[in-house]
């Protein structure tokens, strides 16, 4: 157990992370479904790019939104 012990503490110092963050990552692993991959580095770039068009499109809506409530919360030039 030792041996596993400091193996993990090395793997942890190569991949320049925390040692905790190493042994959460593999409880993770081991309750994958058997069978089941992890994403590719491919997979995972392209949700990434799918999120960032998500996340604009969001933002465009917002920016819309606040423009509306702009224009309809200023004051009139009508002096009613």
């Amino acid at each position: 157990m030792d041996g596993e012990r400091e193996s993990g503490r090395q793997i942890a110092s190569d991949l320049g992370i925390n040692e905790q963050s190493l042994k959460v990552w593999k409880q993770k692993f081991k309750q994958l479904p058997a069978g089941q991959v992890a994403p590719t580095l491919d997979a995972l770039q392209a949700e990434n790019r799918r999120l960032q068009r998500e996340l604009r499109h969001a933002q465009e809506q917002r920016d819309i939104l606040k423009k509306t409530l702009g224009i309809l919360s200023a004051p009139s030039g009508s002096g009613l």
